[in-house]
């Protein structure tokens, strides 16, 4: 348990990811995390993404902590 990930959810903010991980970008390469936790954006107006510098709050971007009911949803890419 001891080198287990955990991402979390924050309402109206990051998802924040401790533990030991590696961040990969689309093609493969490494992205390079100096830290133990990071903060991930979610509203996509970080100018440090995929990191989190706050322009959430500037913004007011909302979004809830917990997990939507993808039961009501439509998957819009199939596996």
């Amino acid at each position: 348990m001891a080198d287990d990930v955990t991402i979390t959810s924050y309402r109206d903010g990051p998802l924040l990811v401790r533990g030991p991980f590696k961040m990969l970008d689309q093609d493969g390469r490494e992205i390079e995390v100096d830290r133990d936790v990071v903060a991930l954006c979610r509203c996509g107006r970080s100018r440090l993404r995929p990191f989190c510098d706050g322009s959430h709050k500037l913004t007011r971007w909302r979004a809830p902590s917990e997990a939507e009911d993808r039961s009501q949803v439509t998957p819009r890419f199939q596996r």
